[in-house]
């Protein structure tokens, strides 16, 4: 077992979702509308009679090697491999990736003494099903049943599953966020995204969600926003003329583009629009988006405050720095983000056992051979453990 001598809390890890995940406890109306079906002999998750290609296998009964995209985010294809054949084979879905006792006994054999667990289809489901307000809270709140009764959210104090909210219906996603609380759930995930609205979509940072922050602020948890099906592919789209978001099918303009703008956007709006002036213990951790976005931000938002200072409450950067943790890339640049955010608010993230993530978790310490001992350990253990932890 690796030893780093400190005990190492990971920020992302995944769970590979059953096909009864979205279905066990889904009420009869609307079976119809989230099914899977066969297309050309291979099973897709049908949303809506949409048969969705997001993740190219969603039974994940094999699944890509974990780290096996390690030399395509690194940069590293010389000979201009397409990600298919940087992949390589796939293999069977392993009972670690399903089962809690069995993840608990990989966690040991990695060093991993507790990690933050994410679904991996879930993501797509808010963006694909916001038109129906009432299918959305039926198919997430159905999903939420599954994941507690199959992962928990807070399993041996070492496995905390991220429950996944919409706040289309802020009244709803209260009752969900209490649900989740009164389960142990030791932190809460939304999209990074505008929330879905029956007339157009609008930013969380507005004044009518402040009951959902309220609640956040009292429970003392953080909110995580991991990377996902943001729905940004429609500005891509406006570019190239339209198709679905399709994160494993790489297109060299949605990556020049794209990369961080969803994130990016999303810390803007709780800033700007006030969410920690109002709920002054709210804090956000950004999962599996880069931090390529922050330097990026923080100029932004030094500008904005520069020109129009009465629009803020305190320097923004202040802002940027107490209340948001990054979750870096293993293969960018790890000193400019402390430079901006300090490096009390980096976390290690593996992104175990995605393909895009590292083989083996802890390997991610040799990215910090810049950082001073004391500096890798809040990195790779503490900072984790105190942005779990309800803030004093």
């Amino acid at each position: 077992m690796p030893d780093l001598g400190y005990p190492v809390f990971d920020a992302d890890n995944h769970f590979y979702e059953t096909e009864e995940s979205f279905t066990r406890h889904l009420p009869k109306k609307f079976r119809k509308d989230i099914q899977y079906v066969e297309v050309n002999g291979r099973k897709k998750l049908a949303l809506c009679g949409h048969y969705s290609d997001y993740i190219p296998n969603p039974t994940f009964e094999v699944v890509a090697r974990p780290g096996s995209h390690e030399p395509w985010f690194r940069a590293q294809n010389p000979e201009g491999k397409t990600l298919r054949e940087i992949t390589g084979a796939p293999e069977r879905c392993r009972d670690e990736y399903r089962d809690p006792e069995k993840r608990l006994a990989l966690m040991d054999e990695q060093g991993i003494q507790g990690t933050v667990l994410f679904p991996t289809l879930a993501s797509a489901i808010e963006e694909n099903t916001s038109h129906n307000h009432e299918l959305l809270y039926a198919a997430m709140r159905s999903f939420l049943q599954w994941m507690d009764e199959t992962w928990g959210f807070n399993h041996a104090d070492r496995i905390w599953a991220v429950p996944i909210l919409s706040l289309m219906d802020v009244e709803m996603a209260c009752e969900d966020l209490e649900w989740c609380l009164e389960r142990g759930a030791k932190t809460v995930g939304i999209r990074p995204a505008p929330v879905p609205g029956y007339r157009q979509s609008r930013s969380f940072g507005f004044e009518e969600f402040d009951p959902f922050w309220a609640r956040v602020n009292e429970a003392g948890i953080p909110v995580m926003m991991h990377a996902s099906d943001s729905g940004y592919i429609r500005y891509v789209n406006d570019w190239t003329g339209g198709k679905d978001f399709l994160p494993f099918d790489p297109d060299p303009f949605r990556s020049v583009v794209m990369s961080g703008r969803p994130i990016y956007d999303s810390v803007a709006a709780l800033i700007v629009h006030g969410v920690f002036r109002r709920h002054p213990k709210v804090r956000v951790a950004c999962i599996e988006n880069g931090c390529k976005w922050v330097s990026w931000l923080a100029s932004a938002l030094k500008s904005a405050y520069g020109q129009m200072p009465r629009s803020f409450h305190e320097d923004p950067l202040e802002t940027l720095r107490r209340h948001i943790y990054v979750s870096p890339f293993y293969e960018e640049d790890l000193d400019e983000l402390a430079s901006v955010v300090g490096v009390e608010r980096i976390l290690f993230g593996s992104d175990f056992p995605h393909p895009e993530g590292l083989a083996e978790p802890l390997d991610f310490v040799k990215e910090l051979s810049a950082f001073s001992p004391a500096d890798q350990q809040k990195v790779m253990s503490t900072n984790l453990q105190e942005m779990l932890a309800p803030p004093s």
